[in-house]
């Protein structure tokens, strides 16, 4: 990829029938980057020449996104479950020789986050999340202006082949109506960064994947989130919150209590932009991630 000179790439396998596709660079202690929804690594190039200088970088496309493997989805959507999808990640850095490592997550990305340092806690040694709340307090307060806002919620969750149906259709339209109609509009994607974007979501099996991701997330992933809350499982490792002045989680949750209530040791705050952090504010989620992952902590 032309985002990243020098990079190398991989490809792992993760699962009987699944591979991951990833980059690697830079020089560091390991740093695992997952992107969101309808995006790929990409989203990343803006801020890793920066980051490149103090870690090793891991760049992904999560399972059903980007050059990654696309399974069919089945009957639980559990091939699609957060808990698998952090499986992937786990192997991939394992099988890159990490055994510990911090994450740097957004969007959906920062939801297989939040379950591979629940499930791997060990493995996640710190955890920045960028423009989520839990999923589990995003369903469970969800309102009118919530479901107005994030309409792909609701749309993608509709029984196979509909929405399927639709995005095939036109794949180019449904990614410009997802991330074009946010506070930023088109301007903070770059011309590689949104070919790479319109070129994957038209690839086969991809529509049918992001529908599954979120079935995933409105079943199985809250029966997981559930479990834990019942059972008193909180996140023990730091974790930084970050999110856009500018867009629908400020608006609608109050996302540093909602990551309080799921972790023990939680700093955030937001930044002056939307939705897409890294792309739209990147000097500033740098002054802010930096000092974090470089910082010691108790344990260590």
């Amino acid at each position: 990829m032309s985002l990243y000179p020098g990079y190398t790439s991989h490809l792992l396998t993760t699962a009987p029938g699944v591979q991951i596709a990833c980059l690697t660079g830079g020089d560091g202690p390991p740093l695992l980057l997952l992107h969101g929804h309808p995006q790929t690594k990409a989203i990343w190039h803006k801020v890793a020449p920066v980051l490149a200088r103090h870690f090793t970088l891991v760049l992904p496309d999560l399972r059903g996104y980007g050059d990654s493997s696309k399974p069919a989805g089945d009957a639980d959507h559990a091939l699609y479950a957060k808990r698998t999808m952090a499986a992937d990640m786990l192997s991939v850095m394992q099988q890159l020789g990490h055994a510990r490592f911090q994450v740097l997550a957004h969007d959906r990305g920062a939801r297989v986050a939040h379950r591979l340092a629940a499930d791997h806690a060990q493995a996640v040694q710190r955890l920045v999340v960028l423009d989520i709340a839990p999923t589990l307090a995003m369903y469970e307060q969800t309102n009118e202006a919530f479901a107005r806002a994030y309409w792909h919620w609701f749309f993608l969750i509709q029984p196979s082949p509909l929405p399927e149906r639709l995005i095939e259709a036109d794949p180019s339209a449904y990614l410009h109506d997802v991330m074009g109609r946010r506070s930023a509009g088109l301007s903070p994607f770059a011309p590689e960064a949104w070919a790479d974007y319109e070129r994957c979501i038209a690839l086969p099996g991809a529509a049918h994947a992001m529908c599954e991701d979120y079935r995933a997330a409105a079943g199985i992933d809250l029966q997981h989130d559930r479990a834990d809350r019942e059972a008193g499982r909180r996140l023990p490792m730091p974790v930084l919150a970050l999110w856009g002045t500018q867009g629908v989680v400020q608006r609608c949750f109050n996302p540093l209590a909602e990551w309080q209530r799921v972790a023990d040791d939680v700093q955030g705050s937001a930044l002056p932009c939307g939705h897409y952090i890294a792309e739209e504010a990147p000097e500033q989620l740098l002054d802010r991630v930096l000092p974090f992952l470089q910082s010691p902590h108790q344990g260590e």
